[in-house]
């Protein structure tokens, strides 16, 4: 992609289409040379052209009469349903699964924003802005996470104590969490808030006080609240409101 300072960014037409996984460069001009790519209502007939890359270019080109697929960057919200995991090397079927298939094709690739495991649902972000994706997840941003959890057993009465003072290790760590916030709302329900990403993290928390996480559901980040609309499974493009709403460190 060829840019300068103070202009937009322009990308010859047959390797934005590549890069957004319509198939090889020579894949592209052969949907160029077939009328199939137009621009704000007109045939293309140039594979080589130099498109700006704006982000009106989704509206202005369509691709076999469809919409152009969004170009970088992209940031995708999305409610993970149960079962699927967010890694490529892990068995089992992906989040990426639930993308449209010529998505995987994409460069840059699309990664997810941090995890959740296969047993856990809800709120998921994922980009193709390294960047981005560095920033959110860095310890230094100290951005929120809610979750709802649901336990085996009764809350003992301790555990915000526990979480809250900084000084909890759990297994495997040498390095004490960072203090979570817990809110209760039944014996064996509560919200759990943390700043830190550790893997299996909040089921760790409650196995180290005897207890047992039997459901997981994220429903926040930072500020930003998963959709009550949006379905398991379900995914969209992320406003720039919402995120500015992911970086908010309340």
């Amino acid at each position: 992609m060829s840019t300068a300072r103070g202009k937009i960014p322009t990308m010859r037409l047959d390797r934005l289409l590549a890069n957004l996984g319509y198939g090889s460069r020579r894949e592209a001009q052969a949907l160029v040379a077939a009328a199939l790519v137009t621009l704000d209502g007109e045939t293309v007939a140039k594979a080589d052209l130099h498109v700006p890359v704006t982000p009106d270019l989704q509206r202005r080109m369509l691709i076999e009469g469809v919409p152009l697929d969004p170009p970088p960057p992209l940031i995708l919200i999305m409610h993970k349903p149960l079962g699927v995991v967010c890694s490529h090397r892990e068995p089992g079927r992906s989040v990426y699964a639930l993308l449209p298939p010529r998505w995987a094709r994409r460069d840059p690739a699309i990664s997810t924003i941090g995890r959740l495991d296969k047993e856990t649902s809800g709120l998921l972000l994922m980009t193709d802005d390294g960047g981005l994706l560095h920033r959110i997840i860095s310890p230094k941003a100290d951005i929120a996470k809610r979750y709802l959890v649901t336990l085996e057993c009764s809350l003992r009465g301790n555990e915000a104590d526990i979480f809250a003072s900084g000084n909890m290790l759990i297994e495997g760590e040498a390095k004490p969490l960072l203090p979570a916030s817990l809110e209760v709302i039944a014996p064996t329900l509560c919200w759990l808030t943390i700043r830190e990403g550790r893997y299996h993290q909040v089921r760790s928390m409650f196995e180290a006080t005897g207890n047992h996480v039997i459901a997981l559901h994220r429903d926040r980040i930072g500020g930003l609240d998963l959709p009550e609309d949006m379905a398991a499974g379900a995914y969209r493009i992320l406003t720039d409101v919402e995120l500015g709403l992911v970086m908010d460190r309340r």
